[in-house]
C-alpha cells in the first residue's frame, strides 16, 4: 500500500529509475524521466479495500494522560530517539513515543490510518519533533496512512515551506495527507496541495470544524447568502484532481451530521475525513451521506474514544482500544 510510484508496484508502469539510467547513453543525454506518482484519492481507495477499514485512528498523546503499561515500552522508544544516556530533554518524548507505539499496535489492525497531531509532538521541543518522526515511520510500517494533523495556512512561501515539512521524504515526514486551515485562501493553500500531490500525498481543508465555536465563523451567512463553510466546500470540490475520489478532501465535523447531504451535493467526489466521534458526541450511525461515493468516501477519525477506552471501561488500555477501534470499523464499514 505505502509505494506512491506505479513503478514500484508489479505490472504497473515502466522500467524503474534505476533501470532508466542503466539504459541511457552516454554524454549529454537528459536525465532519466521522473517517477509516475499515483494519486491520493486512489491510494486512500485502495487502502480502504484492503484493509476493510475507514476507520482512523488519532494520536494526540497528553503526557498527563499516558498508559501506564506503555512504561514498558519506554527502552525500545529511548532506542528509536536514539537519545543519550543521561539526556533528560528526551523524557517525556520517550514516554510520549512509548505510548504512541503501544496505541498504534493496539488499533491498527482495524484502521486504515494513522492521525498523529502535531501540536502534542511539538509542544515538546526537538525530541517532540523525533518522536513525530518515528511515530509516522511506525505507523507506515503496520501498514497505515500517515495523515499529518498539522492545519497548517499561511502566505505561499511559508506554505511551500511547511508541504516539504509534512509530505517530503526525511528531513521531512514523508506523511500521506495533511490537514490545513483554507481560511487565508487559495494562493495558501496551493503550495501545499501542489507540493502534496507532486509526492502522490493528499491536503484535507477544514470545511465544517467539529468543535462547538465552529458555528461562530463557519456558519456565519455571506453576502451571496450561503454560508462560509458552503464557499469553503466548493473551492474544496474545485481544488480536487482525481476520480472517482479526489485528492483534495474535507474535514468535516461528526458533531454536525445535518450539514452532510449538503456536503455531498457540493462535494461530490471528495474524500471526508470525519473528526468528533466518540468523545465529542458524534455517532457513526448519523454519517451515512458521507460515503455516497463509496466505501473510501468517508475516514472516520477517533482519538480519545480509542485511546482513552481502557479508562471509560476501566479495563486494559490496549485491550479496550483495540476493541473500540474494531467496533467503529464494524460499524463504518457496514453503513457505507
Amino acid at each position: 500500500m505505502r509505494p506512491r510510484t506505479l513503478r514500484d508496484q508489479p505490472g504497473r508502469g515502466g522500467p524503474s529509475s534505476t533501470d532508466s539510467h542503466a539504459q541511457g547513453g552516454e554524454g549529454g543525454d537528459p536525465p532519466p524521466a521522473p517517477l509516475e506518482v499515483e494519486p491520493f484519492g486512489a491510494r486512500l481507495a485502495a487502502a480502504v479495500a484492503a484493509r476493510e477499514s475507514q476507520v482512523v485512528v488519532g494520536i494526540d498523546p497528553d503526557p498527563a494522560r499516558l498508559w501506564p503499561a506503555a512504561v514498558e515500552r519506554a527502552p525500545e522508544a529511548r532506542a528509536l530517539l536514539a537519545a543519550p544516556a543521561g539526556d533528560t530533554r528526551f523524557d517525556v518524548a520517550t514516554a510520549v513515543l512509548a505510548h504512541a507505539l503501544a496505541l498504534i499496535d493496539a488499533a491498527a489492525p482495524a484502521c486504515v490510518a494513522a492521525k498523529p497531531q502535531a501540536a502534542f509532538f511539538e509542544q515538546l521541543g526537538f525530541a517532540g519533533w523525533l518522536a513525530l518522526e518515528r511515530v509516522c515511520a511506525y505507523a507506515r510500517a503496520a501498514g497505515l496512512l500517515v495523515i499529518a494533523d498539522a492545519k497548517r495556512g499561511d502566505v505561499p512561501s511559508t506554505a511551500a515551506a511547511y508541504s516539504r515539512a509534512l509530505t517530503g521524504p526525511a528531513p521531512g515526514l514523508d506523511a500521506d495527507a495533511i490537514t490545513a486551515n483554507p481560511l487565508m485562501g487559495r494562493d495558501a493553500l496551493a503550495p501545499l496541495v501542489t507540493g502534496a500531490r507532486r509526492r502522490g500525498a493528499g491536503a484535507f481543508l477544514l470545511v465544517r470544524t467539529s468543535n462547538p465555536g465552529a458555528a461562530d465563523v463557519l456558519d456565519l451567512q455571506l453576502a451571496t447568502g450561503e454560508p462560509l463553510w458552503e464557499r469553503l466546500a466548493t473551492m474544496t470540490a474545485e481544488l480536487g484532481e482525481g476520480e472517482p475520489l479526489a485528492d483534495v478532501g474535507a474535514v468535516t465535523g461528526a458533531t454536525v451530521p445535518e450539514h452532510l447531504a449538503r456536503m455531498r451535493e457540493l462535494m461530490p467526489r471528495t474524500p471526508f475525513l470525519l473528526p468528533g466521534i466518540g468523545a465529542q458526541g458524534g455517532d457513526v450511525a448519523a454519517l451515512a451521506p458521507a460515503f455516497a461515493p463509496g466505501k473510501a468516501a468517508g475516514l472516520v477519525s477517533a482519538s480519545r474514544s480509542i485511546a482513552g477506552a481502557g479508562d471509560a471501561r476501566a479495563a486494559a488500555h490496549a485491550q479496550a482500544a483495540r476493541e473500540e477501534a474494531e467496533r467503529l470499523r464494524e460499524a463504518a464499514w457496514n453503513l457505507a
